[in-house]
């Protein structure tokens, strides 16, 4: 009988380690497993500045610290998902928080997400390289596949995937409910094949010379990441 094709084998896969009590430090982030004594009140004071960051999590915003420090006080022990606060190393300060979810280390998946950068945080090489210090330590630790999903209407979000190197998958229509109200989600990924370009992508963009003495970026990093994503958003 003839064999059929069901697939390449992966006979000398072995499952991957679990996210929880990871510490990653970069040039101008450290990612701390979020911890409400520690963290709390630094994040509720830079998340004040703009409700809107809360917009499209299923939570928030929070009306005081001691809000905001239960909720934290609530999450901190979770094992799906791992919440970890950004702190600034230019400031000192916490001012952003991430996280793994949907941990599945059978199949070598694992998501990012809770993404919530407070506005002192945003549009600054800390947040990118946040992302690239949680995608380095999913692929090197071996997980095949790195998830980002975010609501369809969330256009920042969806041009953030495609600028960070992921592929476009599609929209899943009226997947969840969040807040009252439907959400469309949009579905991108990185698989592990593509990860060695997208390093070295992320690599040249964070270098000191990509930047000029006035802190202007010389190479975008979606231009870099682009040249190693296979699937664009057709939305944007």
């Amino acid at each position: 009988m003839q064999a059929r094709d069901i697939g390449a084998r992966l006979d000398g896969f072995k499952a991957p380690p679990h996210p929880s009590g990871v510490l990653l430090r970069g040039a101008h982030v450290q990612l701390e497993p979020l911890e409400a004594e520690l963290h709390a009140a630094d994040l509720h004071r830079a998340f004040a500045a703009d409700d809107a960051v809360w917009d499209y999590l299923g939570y928030g915003p929070f009306t005081s610290t001691a809000a905001y420090h239960r909720w934290v006080k609530d999450h901190e022990a979770s094992r799906d998902p791992v919440f970890f606060a950004l702190r600034d190393l230019a400031t000192g300060h916490a001012a952003g928080q991430a996280s793994f979810l949907r941990i599945d280390q059978g199949h070598g998946v694992i998501e990012v997400g809770h993404l919530c950068f407070a506005p002192e945080l945003q549009k600054t090489c800390a947040t990118t390289e946040a992302m690239f210090l949680m995608m380095q330590w999913a692929f090197d630790a071996g997980y095949r596949r790195y998830e980002w999903k975010c609501n369809a209407l969330n256009m920042p979000s969806r041009r953030a995937a495609q600028r960070l190197g992921f592929s476009f998958e599609g929209i899943f229509r009226q997947h969840m409910i969040t807040k009252g109200c439907n959400r469309d989600t949009a579905w991108f990924s990185v698989i592990d094949s593509e990860w060695p370009g997208l390093r070295e992508a992320f690599r040249a963009w964070l270098a000191p010379e990509n930047f000029s003495p006035e802190g202007r970026q010389r190479e975008k990093l979606g231009d870099l990441t682009g040249l190693v994503r296979s699937g664009s958003d057709p939305a944007l």
